[in-house]
């Protein structure tokens, strides 16, 4: 290569990034020695910012545009007239490219639970999990503040810092809001703008801003979630005295709707414990009924008054129908009593194929434990003879 060649090549540089990375935040454009030609041009594209560094020392910060550097003291000047140095410049430039678009969809969360004091549930613990977006704000501080000498700076270098910065900042605004749980879903928005008013001043001395901040969930230890829907599937059953009648209705209906002796004995069982509740409301009444705005002849006692409040008793338990399996046929439905009185005549053996609501199969009757003990309880020894 000839002189003129090699001087021409000298005094033609062009200096750019485009970045096909999503988490490059920082990016040292690469130089042989760092010496930087004179009038080399300078593209800085939109969501960009060169920092130009001189001799170790920060000189400037260019936003987007095309620029020429021509300043006396670039490495060329220095490579002509020091023919000593070997066309080796001993001034060092360097030239930091700072992504200033968004990084968006970033993660945070509760590592572990925030103590709040509710007003309506106590003393109580809650997690919480969004996403958030950070933009470099002010490069210069950024790169001397965080980034140093670090060619490439990505975002995952700094996502841990600033994850616990807003969760520290989210514990204590959230403890000190006194806005209960129940209300938390409704005010997130609100919520998140108080977050982001507290970290702004910690990013600000980083050179970083956080446009958006998002609460996706706000939720409750397991066992106080499951203890909240008992609470409200009580408030959707309503009168409770209604829905006990509800369900010994519901109940007697499946039961007639099974002939069998244990359907219908559950039946009338039921029949007479409605009666009988139904009585003592007609009895709480009068003998005849009270008529429409008359008063009552005296105050009920203490004790009748208690008898009057107590809630009707629950329905009966429900009993097992049985059906048995012999030479390819079913018979039932029958009752535990009538597969007793079977047992004792012989009628049901234990290896007897048995089958009720609840088994996943036929099974053998000494396999059942409920039907097992009709094979093993013996009766009383006879009475003496007179």
């Amino acid at each position: 290569m000839g002189i003129l060649d090699f001087l021409t090549g000298e005094f033609i540089d062009v200096i750019e990034w485009t970045d096909d990375t999503r988490d490059t935040m920082v990016w040292r454009f690469e130089r042989e020695g760092h010496e930087i030609k004179y009038g080399a041009k300078l593209t800085v594209r939109e969501g960009q910012a060169a920092v130009f560094v001189h001799e170790g020392q920060l000189a400037d910060v260019f936003t987007p545009g095309l620029y020429m550097l021509e300043t006396n003291n670039l490495p060329i000047l220095t490579k002509l007239q020091h023919w000593d140095h070997g066309f080796r410049s001993p001034f060092k430039s360097e030239i930091y490219f700072v992504n200033t678009t968004r990084f968006t969809d970033l993660k945070w969360g509760t590592k572990n639970p925030i103590i709040l004091r509710d007003p309506e549930f106590g003393p109580t613990r809650i997690r919480a999990y969004g996403t958030y977006s950070i933009r470099v704000k002010n490069p210069a501080r950024f790169l001397v503040e965080i980034v140093g000498t670090d060619g490439e700076f990505t975002m995952d270098e700094i996502s841990f810092q600033i994850r616990n910065i807003i969760v520290q900042e989210f514990s204590r605004v959230i403890a000190s809001s006194g806005i209960p749980v129940l209300d938390m879903a409704a005010n997130t928005a609100d919520l998140g703008k108080l977050v982001v008013a507290e970290v702004a001043p910690v990013l600000e001395q980083y050179g970083l801003e956080m446009p958006e901040f998002y609460i996706e969930n706000i939720s409750l230890p397991k066992p106080v979630e499951e203890a909240l829907d008992k609470r409200t599937s009580m408030g959707l059953v309503g009168d409770l005295g209604k829905f006990t009648q509800y369900a010994a209705a519901e109940a007697m209906s499946h039961a007639a709707r099974n002939p069998g002796g244990a359907g219908a004995g559950m039946g009338a069982g039921m029949g007479a414990a409605l009666g009988a509740a139904m009585g003592a409301q007609m009895t709480q009444a009068g003998p005849w009924g009270a008529a429409p705005g008359a008063q009552p002849a005296a105050t009920p006692a203490p004790a009748a008054a208690a008898q009057a409040a107590a809630p009707p008793p629950p329905p009966l338990p429900v009993e097992h129908v049985w059906h048995i399996a012999e030479k390819g046929q079913t018979k039932g439905p029958f009752s535990r009593a009538d597969l007793g009185r079977m047992a004792t005549a012989g009628e049901l053996k234990r290896e007897t194929w048995v089958w009720t609501q609840g088994l996943d199969g036929w099974k053998r009757a000494e396999d059942v434990p409920e039907l097992a003990q009709l094979f093993t309880v013996m009766p009383p020894p006879p009475p003496p003879e007179d």
